[in-house]
Order: C-alpha cells, then structure tokens, then sequence
C-alpha cells in the first residue's frame, strides 16, 4: 500500500507540477521579449513597436491548400467586430460589440468564460463610428478591457470575475472607449474618444493591480481663468482663440497607444479639435509622446 502510495504521490507530481510550470505569467520581461514568442500574442499589435507581426511558418504557399475549418464562434450581433484577439498558452481573449469580453479554448473553440460590463445602450449616441471594442490588455493574470461609457475594468484570466473597475471619464459627458489599453511598467494606460461631440481629450494611467490613477495628461488646454495642468498645455493655449473650453476643446486619443520600453516614453495620436471650434483655432493637429 505505501509503494502504491509512492508512486500515485509521484504520477501526480510528474503530471501536474511539469503543467503549472508551462505556464509563465505575463509581466514586464515577457511583454519585452513578446516578439521571441512566436506561439502567443500577448499585447495589441503584438509587440511593443506594435509590429502586428507573426515569424509563425507552418501557413505557406505549399500549406494554404490544406487548409481547413477547424472550429467557429457565433458572436450573435449584427453590431461591429474590430477587435484583435489576444493570445496566451492556449486561450484566446477577445472583444465583441458593447465591449463584452470572451475567452475561448485556442484548440476547441469552447467558451471558457464571458463578462458583459453591461454597458448602457443608450451610450450608442455619443459614438461615432458604431458600438465596437479594438481589444484587451494581459497583466499579471489578469485582462484589461476599456467600455463604452468610459470604463477601465480589470479581470481575472481565469474566471472573468471583475477584479477592479476605473472610471476613466465623467458620465454626464459624451467620452467613450474603443481602444484596447496599453501596459507600460506597471499602469494601464487609455485614451478616450468623442472629439465631436465637446469634450476634452486625455489620456490616463493607473495602476494595474489596484485601479488607482497614477497621472493624466490632457492633449488641450482648458479654461485659462483656472490654470494649466503643464507647461504645454499653457503653451497650447497660446495657439487657440475664442471660448474653446466651453465646448471641451476635442483633441481625444481614440485609437492605439504605443510604449517605447527603452525611451520609457508613450506615444499617441489625437482625433480632431471639437469640429465647431476649429475656424477659431490657429494651431495645427497633434502627436503626442509622453514621458
């Protein structure tokens, strides 16, 4: 009996220590290396310099032919699908409309798990370009997703469980999130967008294992009577004319951010100046990079 014992202890340590220590997770080192990982796709864009890249061979002229459907899944929405599956040790993390967040068995296509921010469906109104979601964000086990009405929510990889949740804009204002978050050291960083409906661009990091904000950097000047949140911003304002403010000044980093890990510097594009405001504007369109 003790020998069955024995071994019985020793099968379930070769078979379930070995699988526990496949399994590595996403950090800061391992999103540096990501473009050395060519069987995961951990970041959007895939690697830092936001190559979008697979070095993934086994797909080549001599292989196209062979090809053939192995699994599908039916998101049941007539809505918008934009975005890029990440992909980690076997597991696809993916967003449909309304920013509803799935993750999906790479090999079989089952549903592992789904969590729906219940976003409000009246937000549909203050977004331009129909109720789409760009992608997710890995961490240290667990996923990021932006929401429509300005949301940042953090999950966990395994179960889908909420495990903190940012308000990154006012709700009263016309702000929303499209774009997948970026990781850069630590902080989760997104951008918002709603240029043409009033309201002010900026981007915001907090912190990934607490939700706490870090900074925020606005990509406008606001009101001159209350003061400049940088030197920038004061220099921006020099720029512009008329009563700007009092339609929010636009400016919104909809679309992806970029991180430099060896500059430790953050790249981001605008969307336009609040569209009524531009005759009254003397200073050109922006691209930001953040330190």
């Amino acid at each position: 009996m003790l020998k069955r014992s024995a071994l019985a202890c020793a099968l379930f340590t070769l078979a379930f220590f070995p699988a526990c220590s496949r399994q590595k997770v996403v950090d800061d080192a391992r999103l540096r290396t990501s473009d050395s990982d060519a069987g995961n796709w951990l970041m959007y864009g895939r690697t830092y310099d936001d190559h979008r890249f697979s070095p993934l061979n086994q797909i080549n002229e001599q292989t196209v032919p062979k090809l053939g459907l192995a699994w599908s899944h039916e998101f049941a929405t007539t809505r918008g699908l934009e975005a890029t599956p990440l992909a980690e040790d076997g597991v696809l993390y993916t967003t449909g409309s309304w920013s509803v967040v799935y993750a999906i068995d790479a090999k079989t296509g089952e549903v592992k798990w789904t969590y729906d921010p219940k976003t409000p469906k009246d937000r549909a109104y203050f977004i331009c370009c129909d109720v789409v979601n760009r992608g997710l964000a890995l961490y240290h086990g667990k996923v990021y997703v932006g929401t429509l009405d300005g949301r940042l929510i953090a999950l966990d990889e395994k179960t889908g469980m909420p495990v903190w949740t940012a308000a990154t804009a006012d709700p009263s204002q016309a702000y929303s999130i499209t774009s997948a978050p970026r990781i850069a050291k630590g902080m989760v960083v997104i951008g918002n967008g709603g240029s043409e409906y009033g309201v002010r661009g900026y981007i915001s990091a907090y912190d990934a294992e607490t939700g706490k904000m870090a900074w925020r950097f606005y990509t406008v000047p606001g009101d001159p009577s209350k003061g400049f949140e940088s030197k920038a911003m004061e220099a921006a304002a020099k720029t512009w004319s008329g009563e700007w403010w009092k339609a929010g000044g636009g400016g919104t980093p909809w679309e992806g951010i970029a991180y430099d890990p060896d500059l430790d510097l953050l790249y981001f594009g605008t969307g336009n100046p609040t569209a009524w405001y531009r005759a009254l504007r003397k200073g050109g369109d922006s691209f930001r990079n953040v330190r």
